[in-house]
């Protein structure tokens, strides 16, 4: 066939040459890749050359982002995955098998905590939780087939501090796997394979991506083989990530440093402020000397608090609804990370499966609240949280 003639088919050859190359990456929606021959396509499977097949398998979107998300974590051979809990889903299931335990985190997002409590045991791997602040809670609940401890950084949404130190001892010396969940620290706080994690674990849907138009996830292990495990897993089971969604996330993963030094630097200066609003019965921020875990947060984050800030206030569900309508100009929508500020009620979100009894016991009354601090100028925060509470509370 003639050069000439492939004008007439319907694929000819796709992109013009060009000496130059692009500056920003190509978004690259192509399902397929085509091959030279059958010898060619088996030394791509064989690892002797580097290329693509089927993008369930891996594309060069995905590829960016998790070289990308690599070096803010000082790892390599991350997965980038179709969601947050796809990551999750990755590590616990690529990695464990039925008759194994699990250990979680009693704090852990709402989603992670049925799939503990629900979709493993029926699987054939038991799970148990645990307070990740409390070594001899933690240790107690370890068994000879205990495989792995989870536990997220800071904890959504009660803010809870892990103690990842003495969670790594701990791991080290009964060789227990252990994943951590750095969503809500990301890595410009905290990088947890530095503290002896072995496997991290991120939602890029938040604030890595930070736009609300992202859902994607993101699984390291500092073991190659159990990062080829987790990759292995979500090519099998069709975790994968949308081409258009990486090439979104790495636009926003370029302003990821600047987005989070200024929603943090307002953050730490909402809570303050909240802290002394008539109708407020607490406030929970790590850098706060009031918090909890406060001596744990400024030594693991080296005084950072992040952008995330809780409250409860008086009054329960219906101070609540009261807030979620004054509290003009802010989102109330279950998500963190925008670039607006964004507001969420955990009862009736994120935590609604747990019964009332189980949300207590974690202090997520109909009062309490989760904020996502955004962008915004912080006095206007200021204003709008100083009105909106008052109008809550009758204060």
């Amino acid at each position: 066939m003639s050069r000439n003639d492939k004008g007439s088919l319907v694929r000819p050859d796709p992109l013009p040459e060009s000496a130059s190359r692009p500056v920003a990456t190509p978004l690259s929606p192509s399902v397929v890749y085509a091959s030279d021959t059958p010898d060619a396509l088996d030394d791509q499977y064989e690892g002797r050359v580097q290329g693509y097949t089927y993008s369930r398998e891996g594309h060069p979107n995905a590829n960016v982002v998790a070289r990308r998300l690599d070096a803010m974590e000082g790892a390599s051979g991350g997965v980038v995955t179709g969601s947050g809990m796809g990551a999750v889903t990755a590590a616990l299931m690529g990695l464990l098998s039925a008759g194994d335990h699990v250990i979680g985190g009693s704090q852990l997002y709402g989603r992670s905590l049925r799939l503990m409590t629900e979709d493993l045991p029926r699987l054939g791997i038991a799970t148990t939780l645990a307070e990740s602040g409390d070594i001899a809670a933690m240790t107690a609940a370890v068994r000879p087939e205990t495989r792995m401890i989870l536990v997220e950084v800071v904890s959504n949404p009660a803010l809870n501090v892990a103690d990842i130190q003495g969670l790594a001892a701990l791991c080290r010396e009964r060789d227990i796997l252990l994943a951590v969940d750095n969503t809500f620290t990301t890595p410009r706080a905290f990088r947890p394979l530095e503290h002896g994690a072995d496997i991290v674990l991120h939602s890029i849907t938040k604030l890595l991506a930070g736009h609300s138009d992202v859902m994607l996830g993101y699984a390291v292990a500092r073991n190659p083989e159990q990062s080829d495990r987790m990759r292995v897993f979500s090519v099998t089971t069709g975790l994968t990530p949308s081409p258009f969604d990486c090439w979104l996330a790495e636009r926003g993963m370029l302003s990821f440093d600047l987005r989070f030094d200024r929603a943090q630097a307002s953050a730490a200066l909402l809570a303050d402020h909240v802290a002394t609003l008539p109708g407020v019965k607490r406030v929970l921020y790590p850098t706060r000397a009031d918090h909890p875990d406060h001596a744990r947060a400024m030594a693991l984050l080296n005084g950072q608090g992040c952008n995330m800030v809780s409250f409860e206030l008086d009054g329960g569900r219906a101070a609540a609804n009261a807030f979620t309508r004054a509290a003009d100009g802010l989102s109330f929508a279950p998500t963190l990370g925008d670039v607006g500020t964004t507001l969420s009620h955990p009862a009736s979100s994120s935590h609604r499966a747990l019964s009332a009894k189980d949300r207590a016991s974690r202090g997520l009354t109909e009062g309490f609240f989760r904020v996502s601090v955004g962008l915004e100028d912080p006095d206007m925060l200021k204003r709008i949280f100083t009105q909106a509470i008052a109008e809550a509370t009758g204060t």
